[in-house]
């Protein structure tokens, strides 16, 4: 020990105590402070897809829980009062893309898209947490037409734009396959027709469907025959 070093036992009791009264000071104000929220430029880019398989150590699914866990605890602390309101969802989709390319069966990314990203108050943002389910669909209709179909009246009731909606539901009529889907998803671009007062373009459409031959119950097929009757009816029609 060099000369002008003291040893522990030589400092003041006092001081010792203003020590310990500074540490429970500083304790006291970080643990009554609120977390500081991150920034929407915090969030990083992800990594690409191959990085995250290798990174899986055979459960790929395992990680995509994980990094789903991830990505929605972002921005979601401190005093931010609107959730993913300052995100950059160029980057939010790229991770969403990049969980999907992980566990392409999963269900989550898109229901998160559609029901929690998509109620941002930006319409711009909303429009491409939109926009990244109608792409993804295509991928599985007969597993992801659900989102789709959520993202279709979001569209409608929330952006008011009947075009983008009638869009989405498009898609789930016409590629759809299996008989899960339920008729109500299946009809949703007649309903959207009728709002757009398309009453020819939605008697035809819905004509088109009995005439198909798809509609298998025949209590689906009489009620889209009552509705058939009614748009002609409505349209000029006898």
């Amino acid at each position: 020990m060099s000369s002008d070093e003291r040893p522990l036992a030589d400092v003041p009791p006092s001081m010792w105590f203003a020590l310990a009264i500074g540490l429970a000071v500083q304790m006291a104000w970080r643990g009554a402070s609120p977390p500081v929220a991150p920034e929407a430029q915090d969030l990083p880019s992800p990594p690409n897809v191959s990085s995250l398989k290798l990174a899986a150590l055979g459960e790929p699914e395992a990680l995509a829980r994980l990094n789903m866990l991830y990505l929605q605890a972002y921005d979601y602390s401190g005093t931010n009062s609107i959730p993913y309101a300052r995100l950059d969802y160029a980057r939010l989709v790229a991770w969403l893309d990049a969980i999907l390319g992980l566990d392409p069966r999963s269900e989550y990314p898109l229901f998160a898209a559609a029901r929690v990203y998509a109620e941002n108050p930006d319409p711009a943002r909303t429009r491409v947490a939109l926009e990244f389910v109608y792409r993804q669909f295509f991928a599985d209709p007969d597993r992801r037409w659900s989102s789709l179909a959520h993202a279709a009246l979001i569209a409608k009731h929330r952006l008011k734009d009947l075009v983008l909606a009638r869009r989405y539901a498009a898609a789930i009529d016409r590629y759809t396959r299996s008989p899960d889907v339920p008729l109500w998803a299946r009809q949703m671009e007649v309903f959207i027709l009728e709002d757009m007062n398309e009453l020819e373009a939605a008697r035809i459409l819905l004509g088109g469907m009995l005439a198909s031959g798809t509609i298998k119950d025949p209590a689906e097929a009489q009620f889209l025959a009552r509705r058939l009757k009614e748009l002609e009816e409505r349209s000029g029609r006898r």
